[in-house]
């Protein structure tokens, strides 16, 4: 039997930059190690701002 997660790759990228970002990372540095073109790609994954809660 074969669980299906809601976890990938790009959950992954999430936590890594948002993680970075958290620690005083810069935007830009971020955007270079995700190989990513745009730094409006890079900050679709920043959660930085986004509230965690036991709710």
């Amino acid at each position: 039997m074969q669980m299906k997660s809601r976890n990938g790759c790009h959950t992954f990228r999430v936590t890594c930059i948002t993680a970075y970002l958290e620690a005083g990372g810069m935007l830009e540095s971020a955007q270079a190690m995700a190989a990513h073109e745009s730094p409006r790609t890079t900050k679709l994954y920043d959660r930085t701002g986004d509230e965690i809660t036991l709710d």
